[in-house]
């Protein structure tokens, strides 16, 4: 079968990446690391975009349009690094009044953990005990709350493949700026890209990239749980192992606050760690594939 974006679905994608281009570059994400809070001026463009809203009924104000649409803009997002609880307010968009609009912030509680508690107008689940953490993403502020009691709560799928999403448009943007590096710096007199060892990094970055994107599309359209653990955990290894390698491919250079290249290392990091983790996931791949037929 011939898997192939809609003409709607590619206008869709390239608005979003449009939109982030002008208001979320290159200075806008360095300054957003300086500033470490949450442009509540972007959030409310993006509900004007209708990107929390995308899921939502026409008939009660939203987009109408469904998982797949979804994913393509999250992909987007995660491209970019946009911060703040995205994956929460958009599942809230139907409930929270003001989500959907994007003047009204929503965090939620994710197992243990609280993402940008501090900036949310709207929490949902128990914070009283919420203890401030050192995130390793200067982007993605943490809070830690008790862990509930019996056996931890299922994730939402949607919040996995949302995430899984996110994932993916980080591989894809380690991708592009491994290869653009090695096309471009020079070593004893010739680009980088010429030798082996980084001709592999690259390759294995692609390879790594393509399967996962293929993963995230085809649970978009089933929206089966199995399928969805499946592109979570190969999402998150598309964008963990290839944010290394990226950084591999950039040298002592990859480490400076100029490039992005560890920020999305460190966002892959925390991302790994939202909606269940790859445990859960794992767990539900491996019971899934058990309970086949010999």
């Amino acid at each position: 079968m011939r898997f192939r974006l809609t003409r709607d679905q590619e206008a869709l994608r390239a608005g979003v990446r449009e939109l982030l281009t002008r208001r979320f570059g290159a200075e806008a994400l360095r300054a957003a690391v300086q500033r470490r809070d949450l442009d509540r001026r972007l959030w409310r463009e993006l509900g004007a975009a209708g990107f929390f809203a995308l899921r939502v009924p026409e008939a009660d104000g939203g987009v109408g349009l469904g998982l797949p649409e979804a994913v393509l803009a999250f992909e987007q997002a995660g491209r970019f690094l946009l911060p703040g609880p995205l994956v929460a307010t958009h599942l809230a968009a139907g409930t929270v009044p003001g989500a959907a609009a994007g003047e009204v912030v929503v965090a939620a509680v994710d197992g243990v953990l609280v993402e940008w508690l501090a900036e949310a107008d709207v929490v949902l689940g128990d914070v009283a005990k919420a203890v401030a953490l050192t995130s390793v993403d200067p982007l993605t502020p943490l809070h830690r709350v008790p862990a509930p009691d019996g056996p931890e709560a299922a994730p939402d799928p949607v919040a996995v493949l949302l995430t899984a999403a996110e994932q993916l448009g980080t591989a894809v943007r380690v991708c592009e700026l491994a290869v653009e590096h090695a096309r471009t710096r020079e070593q004893f007199g010739q680009p980088i890209g010429a030798f082996q060892a980084v001709k592999h990094l690259c390759a294995q970055i692609l390879e790594r990239t393509e399967p996962a994107r293929a993963a995230v599309y085809a649970a978009a359209v089933t929206a089966d749980p199995v399928d969805i653990a499946a592109a979570r955990l190969l999402a998150d290894e598309a964008a963990v192992r290839g944010a290394r390698d990226c950084l591999q491919v950039h040298g002592g250079m990859g480490f400076t606050w100029e490039s992005e290249v560890h920020l999305h290392l460190k966002r892959a990091w925390v991302r790994a760690r939202r909606a269940g983790g790859g445990a859960q996931g794992a767990e539900l791949l491996a019971a899934d594939l058990a309970a086949e037929p010999a």
